[in-house]
């Protein structure tokens, strides 16, 4: 027996096979949207700005 597919991720609208997993074209642009502007993040320690100015490794 062929799995429930799972609703869109960012409505819950049953997905579209064009835009799966999403339900339309709407609401994977705002996905997208989310990842360019920070919106998913882990959190995690502050970032050292020598370490980040230092361009490379050290080896």
């Amino acid at each position: 027996m062929p799995s429930k597919p799972k609703p869109c991720p960012y409505c819950g609208k049953p997905p579209s096979a064009a835009h799966q997993p999403f339900c339309s074209r709407g609401c994977k642009d705002r996905d997208l949207l989310k990842w360019l502007g920070d919106g998913y993040r882990i959190p995690g320690p502050p970032a050292d700005p020598e370490r980040l100015d230092s361009g490379g490794d050290e080896s």
